[in-house]
C-alpha cells in the first residue's frame, strides 16, 4: 500500500522517517498548481508521534520550498474538523482558517466537514 501511494504520483510526496531508527512515521505531500501560483499541502502522521513537532518541521520545509524556490503566491490545506490536532499544525505554520466545507470529504465511509486554511507569500515572508 505504501509503495503504491508513493509510486502513483511520486513528485511532491515525501515520507517522514525518524533519523534514529529509519522508521517511517508519516507522509506529507505538496501539489502545485502553476496556473494559479498555488500549492496544496496534505499530511498524515502516526498518532504515536503526535505532539513532537515533526509535522510542523516538515510543513515549514515545504512552505520554504513553495515561497522561496517555487515562488508561489498561496498555499492551502484542509483537515477533517473532527481532527483538531491537524488544525493546530496548520495554525503553527501561520495559516489562517478560511472556512468550513460541509460534508466535503469521505473519511472511513462517512462524509465529514473540512476546515480550509491558507497562507499567502507576504504573510510567510513577514514571519521569517
Amino acid at each position: 500500500m505504501i509503495g503504491n501511494y508513493f509510486m502513483k504520483e511520486p513528485i511532491g510526496k515525501y515520507a517522514l522517517v525518524l533519523k534514529e531508527s529509519g522508521k517511517m512515521i508519516g507522509a506529507i505531500e505538496f501539489r502545485v498548481d502553476d496556473w494559479n501560483k498555488s500549492g496544496d499541502l496534505g499530511f498524515t502522521l502516526n498518532r504515536r508521534f503526535w505532539g513532537n513537532g515533526y509535522m510542523t518541521e516538515a510543513g515549514n520545509t515545504l512552505l520554504h520550498l513553495a515561497f522561496t524556490i517555487l515562488e508561489l503566491e498561496r498555499v492551502h490545506a484542509a483537515h477533517d474538523v473532527n481532527n483538531p490536532m491537524s488544525g493546530n499544525v496548520l495554525r503553527r505554520l501561520g495559516m489562517t482558517q478560511e472556512g468550513i466545507l460541509r460534508k466535503s470529504e469521505m473519511i472511513r465511509g462517512t462524509l465529514a466537514d473540512s476546515a480550509y486554511y491558507s497562507i499567502l507569500k507576504e504573510e510567510y515572508t513577514i514571519r521569517f
